[in-house]
């Protein structure tokens, strides 16, 4: 069996090409892909061959791990069946490319433990649950606090806007220094951090992944107050101690999500308290995978591309 693939030789050397799919087992379903997303966070790194070591990284590689189709085989006992739709958090399933993410292909073969069931209506939307989950993992736990400001206006900050405001707490303010991001809120507030004078927020998540802005960060929130790192950061991160010190200034990191939240959002969504809608900005055929990732790399106005698999083979 064989895909097409998104297929990453090194930094900023990409195409597609066919790959040979290992064989499916026992627990294993096979999905055909309608739609994968690119990430602008660690798939970017891998791009750009800024990614700091990571266990189970290395090139060539299939990138991608925000995947959604339908079920074309399935193995006895997995609970799923031919014409289910679902989502892949990637896969690991190529010979010849690892598959640290292994989402950006046409057919997959993955465990079906690893998917998540979804409505086969959400067309490209279903591709985005993994950035939902992940909004919704910072955010979600008895000692987890939401946000009062969100830094970044791009897809995972306004994620972390909409969950909050679902959540039932106070509409948080978004920072975005990018002028034409700072549309389509929903409830809630954007604005140059320039315009903002405010030092006593309580819980800020960064959503920008810019380590340079931690030390503006830590003069913003009250004593006592929490900055929670929720991007991916490249390169090492420090911040003035004593600034910190008088604040008495809490840092926690956000990591990636867990089968609950996926399962969390899920059901946010199908109630109608959650919706993906107005995040995705650009649409390509998968065979446009070189220029589409450099536009998602690279253009400002995009906020989320979908790669399209349907005729790519």
């Amino acid at each position: 069996m064989e895909t097409r693939a998104v297929f990453l030789n090194g930094p900023e050397d990409l195409h597609l090409d066919t790959l040979a799919l290992k064989a499916p087992g026992a627990g294993d379903i096979v999905v055909e892909i309608a739609h994968s997303g690119i990430s602008t966070g660690t798939e970017k790194l891998f791009w750009n061959g800024t990614m700091p070591p990571f266990p189970g990284m290395g090139y060539p590689l299939v990138p991608g791990y925000e995947a959604a189709g339908e079920v074309v085989e399935a193995a006895q006992g997995t609970g799923y069946r031919p014409g289910d739709h679902v989502f892949v958090p990637g896969a690991d399933c190529f010979d010849g490319a690892y598959g640290l993410f292994g989402g950006a292909a046409s057919r997959l073969v993955t465990s079906a433990s690893r998917v998540t069931r979804i409505d086969s209506q959400m067309g490209p939307e279903g591709a985005l649950l993994a950035l939902a989950a992940t909004a919704r993992h910072a955010m979600a736990g008895l000692d987890k606090a939401v946000p009062d400001l969100i830094v970044g206006h791009g897809v995972f900050g306004r994620l972390l806007a909409r969950l909050t405001l679902a959540a039932g707490a106070p509409a948080p303010t978004v920072w975005e220094t990018e002028p034409g991001r700072r549309d389509g809120a929903r409830g809630y507030e954007v604005i140059d951090p320039a315009d903002d004078p405010r030092r006593d927020y309580r819980t800020i998540y960064d959503a920008s992944g810019n380590a340079a802005i931690l030390n503006d960060l830590i003069g913003r929130i009250q004593k006592g107050g929490e900055i929670v790192l929720a991007g991916f950061y490249p390169e090492a991160l420090s911040f003035a101690f004593p600034p910190a010190f008088m604040k008495e200034a809490r840092l926690r990191v956000a990591a990636e999500w867990a089968r609950e939240d996926l399962a969390a959002v899920s059901s946010l969504i199908d109630q109608g308290a959650l919706s993906l809608g107005g995040l995705i900005t650009h649409q390509a055929p998968a065979v446009e995978a070189p220029s589409a990732y450099r536009t998602a790399f690279g253009d400002p106005d995009c906020l989320k591309m979908i790669l399209n698999w349907k005729d790519a083979a």
